[in-house]
């Protein structure tokens, strides 16, 4: 109740011309279609980026396994560099942890000064070759150096760093991951070998290693490793990041540009078009205007069912004037009256499926549908269409108000309801761009309460939505005829910005389902009671196992039983289908 106190609080007719603009089904087409680009590339930019950088890692941690590898044979053939890496292992492991303890210093290195490394030795040799290799490749640092898997250490052999201060003597150590270590140790064969690891020294880094061992011979002396910084693989993601970015960004503009052109071109213009010259029509009809050509003067190109609106409507228009005319000059304006409304209940006729069987050509179901409008013209419609060879789509709807206003708006909302529906919307969705258009001119206050489904042929499955609608019923094929209360939302047309959700039932062969206005349950007699729920349950289960049109031609003749002679106050309406797929 406060949602519709809210609504009435400011009609679209009160609104200033830029409120009209920012609430438009125009706007809101616009912003959606802007917001689902973004989306779309925002997830493209992000699988894009990483299926990037895991190739930029991968062609990085393959450049530095080639490096490794070639100077692991340049260290192994080059010089005798298995010998030296022994000889400083050896040094190291006979050290007592207390001497191991303060690596880097004058006095732990004092253990070390045995090993040759003057001008020319093994030591000496390989330190050049690793600083040539260093020099002439983008890798971050390439070394050799050995783990101390009871320590977790890193022991190094030769480290070509230049730099005297930070270069790495021959047994000097520090501490790794011991994850990391067990993958060089343990599984050394594998290629190539790596790990990934944040230390506080040298920051993100990437090693990758290949192990030093005698021809023939198991025993690892050492690792060849090149150190890789990820930082150069977090440059190479931003710039190809930021490329992307420009590339979706102009994609994106171009796709909601061209949608949202498409979207108002081919569906909000037309529908605003109908829907001003029906108000025109209304308006120049209560003042006797001469206008005769609200809607053949639209110029409405789309090839489809709003086309086909717009023509019907201008042949109706100019039926009706014809037939006003000529009856001025013949007959009294009670026959007038009547003749207008006749044309315009045939009119009406032919805007809903009325030839039986529909489909003869398919098996899978039997469907059958009628109208009695109270007038001779009414506000009731139903409607049901193939979207697809699987899908049959299913419409019963109720509008306010009587006579030809309430004709011309139902002609609308059934117009837009299907060309929703055609373009592969769910039920929910239907319902809510078809509330969206309707509100969007909506300035005689109408409103239409609608139970919409979209039958899955091939596999029962119905997928259903209710605007406000009476509840549906529903007989399963060993049981009787009972009401399915599902959750009702807003009425379509009454307030801008509602949205629908939808329900699944699962429908077998010899199920069937009934819909229909309130013009059944609310028939009266003439002592004024209703004819009811339970009254139209037994109607429908005094021969449950009917044909969907005997079954409606039963609780139509049980209603006329009931209310006798008294006058028909509602439309009724009623449409049922049975699932027959095997």
């Amino acid at each position: 109740m406060r949602e519709i106190a809210i609504m009435k609080k400011k009609s679209i007719s009160e609104m200033s011309e830029t409120e009209k603009k920012r609430h438009s089904i125009s706007a809101r087409t616009v912003r959606s279609t802007i917001k689902s680009c973004i989306l779309f590339g925002l997830v493209a930019q992000i699988v894009a980026l990483a299926f990037y950088a895991i190739s930029l890692t991968k062609q990085y941690i393959n450049t530095a396994d080639k490096t490794a590898r070639h100077a692991a044979m340049s260290a192994v053939h080059g010089a005798d560099s298995l010998s030296f890496s022994e000889e400083v292992m050896n040094i190291y492991n006979s050290l007592s942890e207390e001497e191991r303890n303060n690596p880097g210093t004058e006095e732990y290195r004092e253990n070390f000064s045995s090993l040759d490394m003057s001008k020319g030795s093994t030591y000496d040799v390989v330190l050049h070759m690793l600083q040539t290799i260093l020099k002439s490749s983008d890798v971050y640092d390439v070394y050799i150096a050995m783990y101390d898997r009871e320590n977790s250490r890193i022991v190094y052999i030769v480290d070509p760093d230049e730099d005297p201060e930070t270069q790495l003597s021959p047994g000097d150590w520090e501490l790794v991951d011991r994850n990391d270590m067990l993958r060089f140790l343990d599984t050394p064969d594998k290629s190539p070998l790596y790990a990934i690891d944040k230390t506080e020294k040298y920051g993100l880094l990437c090693t990758v290693g290949v192990p030093l061992r005698e021809k023939g011979s198991n025993d690892i002396k050492s690792f060849m490793l090149v150190d890789i910084s990820i930082e150069n693989i977090l440059y190479g993601m931003a710039e190809f990041s930021l490329r992307l970015t420009l590339a979706m960004s102009v994609v994106t503009l171009l796709i909601a540009f061209l949608q949202t052109k498409h979207i108002k071109k081919s569906l909000i213009r037309p529908i605003n078009m109908i829907a001003e010259a029906s108000q025109e029509y209304v308006k120049d009809r209560h003042s006797d205007s001469d206008n005769k050509d609200h809607f053949s003067s639209l110029d409405i190109h789309t090839g489809d069912e709003i086309e086909n609106l717009s023509h019907a409507m201008a042949n109706m228009e100019h039926e009706l004037i014809g037939y006003e005319d000529n009856l001025l000059r013949i007959t009294a304006e009670k026959e007038r009256i009547g003749t207008e409304l006749t044309l315009a209940t045939a009119i009406q006729a032919s805007m809903l499926p009325h030839v039986f069987p529909p489909f003869p050509e398919r098996n899978e179901f039997d469907i059958y549908a009628l109208m009695d409008p109270a007038r001779e013209i009414g506000g009731d419609f139903y409607d049901f269409f193939l979207i697809d060879d699987d899908h049959l789509c299913m419409v019963i709807a109720d509008v306010s108000g009587k006579g030809i206003p309430a004709t011309l708006f139902m002609m609308i909302s059934k117009t837009i309801l299907q060309s929703c529906a055609m373009l592969g919307k769910s039920a929910a969705d239907i319902l809510t761009k078809t509330n969206e258009a309707l509100c969007s001119n909506n300035q005689v206050d109408m409103f239409v309460t609608v139970w919409l489904g979209i039958l899955e042929i091939s596999t029962g499955k119905l997928t259903a939505a209710n605007a406000g609608h009476e509840y549906p019923v529903i007989k399963r094929a060993d049981g009787i005829f009972e009401i399915f209360k599902d959750k009702h939302g807003f009425v379509i047309g009454g307030m801008d910005g509602t949205v629908y959700t939808e329900y699944d039932i699962r429908l077998d062969t010899g199920d069937k389902l009934f819909l229909y206005t309130d013009g059944v349950p609310e028939a009266t007699n003439s002592e004024g009671k209703m004819f009811g729920i339970d009254r139209m349950l037994g109607a429908l289960n005094d021969s449950p196992d009917s044909s969907p049109e005997q079954l409606l031609s039963n609780v139509r003749k049980s209603v006329a039983d009931f209310a006798g002679n008294a006058e028909q106050f509602d439309d009724l309406t009623m449409l049922c289908i049975e699932y027959k797929k095997k």
